[in-house]
């Protein structure tokens, strides 16, 4: 008897746990709070954190809780954020906004309108082709700005500049846009951190490392890792900056050369300037001074080809004589030989000498 009650008290203290564990089956999802997640949504954590993912909305929910401080829609087809996109419902404490893989191809002026306390902004992976001087209008606390993989479409730099020249960005991310040189319009004074990581740039020249030295973007860190760098004698600025201001790029020890072969894979920091050598097609001290001697050496061969010209002209009587003497004499020469060659072949002198003693 006693064993059973123990059975039963046992038994009894899991009843709570198994209650606990049904219970959000026992919820339909329907039955979510007024301000909670909208349909298309769901919820991470706490009601703070809102992603929709992978749903296929067309335009932004409309059924977001105010008190949302994280927003996530990726997988979507937004195509183009309208003028307050988001404004439906003000949504004042909203601090992140990630826009990911949703086929964004046009921000229309005041797009944001409604977001006052945005503080970080994600547009990567969309195929971006115009962005209105407007676009960030309205989101003055606007601090990063995440821009991978959405430049490909178009070029838009020029535009970015004029929607960006309003904002005091801090952190600005262009990874993965095939960009051949520093974006120098999209760097605004105060700017902290410039993410060019895999991009196509072979080198920094000196006039965009005198840009980076400019008063408003000396305390610019730069991450340029996945870069086809060329290490050739135009790399040399470039390696001279890095070497005396290796903390404002934070993976410069992972830096590798793309080529030239000999030197592809070999770590940056650890090459010497007077190593890096240049072939003449391309543009180095070397193969200017190369071309420079064919050019001079073509001049003399012209030259002396004129000199020689004008001597046999002003001397052409004396070489028609020359010619001329030298034609006698060769006419001289010929009838001796041929002369000889008849002697020969007479056969009366053959024949005398073939009988001596008659």
């Amino acid at each position: 008897m006693a064993r059973r009650q123990a059975r039963a008290t046992g038994g009894g203290r899991w009843l709570p746990w198994l209650g606990l564990a049904l219970l959000p089956l026992a919820v339909p999802p329907a039955a979510a709070p007024p301000g909670g997640c909208p349909s298309a949504c769901y919820c991470v954590a706490t009601p703070e954190l809102v992603q929709c993912r992978y749903e296929r909305l067309e335009e932004p929910p409309k059924e977001l809780p105010v008190t949302v401080h994280n927003l996530s829609i990726a997988g979507s087809n937004l195509s183009i954020l309208h003028p307050a996109a988001f404004a439906a419902r003000p949504l004042p404490d909203l601090r992140l906004l990630r826009l990911r893989h949703d086929n964004i191809q046009t921000i229309e002026d005041m797009a944001l309108q409604g977001l006052p306390s945005l503080h970080t902004l994600d547009l990567s992976h969309n195929p971006l082709l115009w962005v209105a001087a407007g676009a960030f209008a309205g989101v003055p606390l606007l601090r990063t700005l995440q821009l991978n993989q959405a430049l490909l479409a178009a070029p838009l730099e020029d535009q970015l500049a004029l929607a960006l020249r309003n904002l005091s960005l801090q952190r600005l991310e262009l990874a993965g846009n095939g960009l051949r040189a520093l974006p120098a319009t999209l760097l605004p004074a105060g700017l902290e951190e410039l993410d060019l990581r895999n991009n196509s740039l072979q080198r920094l020249t000196a006039a965009e490392l005198r840009l980076l030295e400019a008063p408003g973007l000396r305390g610019l860190r730069l991450t340029l890792g996945a870069n086809p760098l060329s290490c050739d004698c135009a790399l040399r600025p470039f390696l001279a900056w890095l070497r005396a201001t290796a903390a404002r790029v934070p993976d410069a020890r992972s830096l590798r050369c793309a080529a030239p072969p000999p030197l592809r894979g070999a770590a940056l920091l650890r090459l010497r300037p007077e190593g890096l050598a240049c072939a003449a097609n391309e543009g180095g001290e070397p193969g200017r001074l190369e071309t420079a001697s064919y050019v001079f050496f073509g001049i003399v061969l012209a030259l002396i080809g004129i000199v020689f010209l004008m001597v046999l002209y002003l001397n052409r009587r004396g070489i028609k004589r020359w010619l001329h003497n030298l034609r006698e004499a060769c006419r001289d020469q010929m009838e001796g030989y041929h002369y000889r060659y008849e002697q020969d072949a007479d056969p009366r002198r053959t024949s005398a000498i073939g009988t001596p003693g008659l």
